[in-house]
């Protein structure tokens, strides 16, 4: 089963045109390092596609969604970036590290990661700063639209793409305040135990930022140093720390002594912080399950919660007592028991699908000592979302996908799309981790014409 028209047509026309389901794939091999990205040496077969109507929708959802959450500590803790942060989970440390940035706005930069239940997108989390993957996604985009038969579709149908590189290029001139003409210096910070790992891909990466007039150099914050009223790196000073590091890396005993030279300096004014620590914390599926609670409900319009209702799930932090479920009042404890297959059980602030438990994958004593040692802690439970399947050319005929669609959100609104997608055997989390290969995203031109 398919999602739209657009999928339909590019699915007959492919056929028609004989263009099989390696075509595209060698076409991104041919125009750059598939191995060097996000997309980690292989693609999928074929783009997907957003009509007009349900990109303009899916824009104005998640415009709602984050500005329900970029407003939870006005509305649930009178301004309170401290309350709600220790309310998301944070301990001490955290806390202090998110304070020192807080007089800077979190950030517009964020990636939703979703389901199509063959209704609409289903939201599953949202992911807000800096340490996002797959913003290289539009180098895919424009491989593809160097295969003739691929080009010939794109414009008979209206096809355009947001280059989400350019979008972040934006975003962070717009919110380090960087003035226009000057190419500044920007420090890509990673974390030392992981940044041996990753500093190929990132030395990459940081080379498709030079077209957007940004100087950007891998490091890892132990290779940052604060003196003479500037951040360097070696011997040159830094205009911009583009904060790759996490509050979870805060949970290293070295930490803290690792990242508060940084946060003060950014403090201070010595160098710009993109984003800012506290960008995470509405991010946290805690945030998720504030906004999704029923007693906040009072705090939206009613266009907010159309949204919300149409694209957040039952959320709720797993707390012991009673809860609302579809107008109901019951015990979360009872319900989740007795719901385990349309469940799951989710940390709040880890990421990649780390400690996430589908209900469904497990039986019923399994489950009930997972809830028993989670309750009370930061951990939420959220209804299952079931994705509807996409077909995807493939030697032999079309094979279906579950697909995790990245709809990224910038300064400008919707920012371009990072698609992940796993052979349909039932998989939970579909991520690269899993085993998951990406893909990109087109989608019509509000006018109908190619922009």
């Amino acid at each position: 089963m398919t999602r739209n028209g657009l999928t339909d047509r590019y699915l007959e026309d492919a056929a028609r045109r004989g263009l099989g389901p390696g075509a595209l794939p060698d076409a991104a091999d041919r125009s750059f390092d598939l191995a060097m990205t996000t997309f980690g040496g292989r693609c999928l077969s074929r783009p997907v596609f957003l009509e007009r109507e349900e990109r303009a929708r899916l824009e104005q959802d998640l415009d709602i969604v984050q500005g329900a959450l970029t407003a939870l500590p006005g509305r649930l803790f009178g301004g309170d970036l401290g309350a709600f942060a220790r309310a998301a989970g944070l301990n001490d440390a955290q806390v202090t590290a998110v304070l020192r940035g807080q007089e800077q706005p979190p950030t517009s930069l964020g990636r939703a990661d979703l389901y199509s239940d063959g209704t609409g997108f289903r939201l599953m989390e949202v992911n807000m700063g800096t340490t996002l993957g797959g913003l290289d996604n539009a180098m895919l985009n424009r491989a593809f639209l160097d295969h003739r038969a691929f080009a010939d579709f794109a414009e008979e149908n209206a096809l355009s793409y947001v280059d989400t590189m350019k979008e972040l290029a934006d975003t962070m001139f717009a919110e380090c305040k960087l003035p226009s003409g000057q190419r500044p210096l920007m420090a890509a910070a990673d974390w030392p135990a992981s940044f041996p790992t990753l500093a190929a891909r990132l030395r990459y990466s940081s080379e498709q930022l030079a077209r957007f007039g940004i100087d950007a150099v891998p490091c890892h914050v132990g290779q940052l140093r604060v003196h003479s009223g500037r951040v360097w790196l070696e011997d040159r000073p830094v205009d911009v720390v583009y904060r790759l590091f996490m509050i979870e890396d805060l949970l290293d005993p070295q930490g803290p002594a690792l990242v508060d030279p940084l946060l003060r300096a950014a403090e201070r004014g010595e160098v710009a912080m993109f984003a800012p620590m506290h960008a995470e914390l509405f991010g946290s599926k805690s945030a998720l399950a504030m906004v999704s609670d029923e007693q906040h409900r009072h705090l939206y319009t009613a266009a907010e919660l159309s949204s919300l209702d149409r694209i957040l799930p039952w959320t709720r932090m797993l707390r012991p007592g009673p809860v609302t479920v579809d107008g109901e009042r019951v015990e979360l404890a009872e319900y989740a028991l007795a719901r385990r297959e349309e469940l799951v059980l989710k940390p709040t602030l880890l990421h990649g699908g780390t400690g996430v438990v589908p209900g469904w994958q497990v039986d019923a004593d399994d489950w009930g000592r997972r809830l028993t040692a989670a309750m009370g802690g930061e951990f939420v439970l959220q209804q299952r979302i079931r994705p509807q399947n996409e077909l995807f050319p493939a030697d032999g005929g079309a094979e279906p996908y579950i697909l995790t669609w990245g709809a990224f959100h910038a300064t400008h609104g919707y920012a371009g799309m990072l698609i992940r997608g796993l052979a349909d055997t039932g998989a939970s989390v579909v991520n690269m981790a899993t085993g998951a290969t990406g893909t990109c995203c087109f989608h019509e031109t509000s006018d109908g014409s190619a922009d």
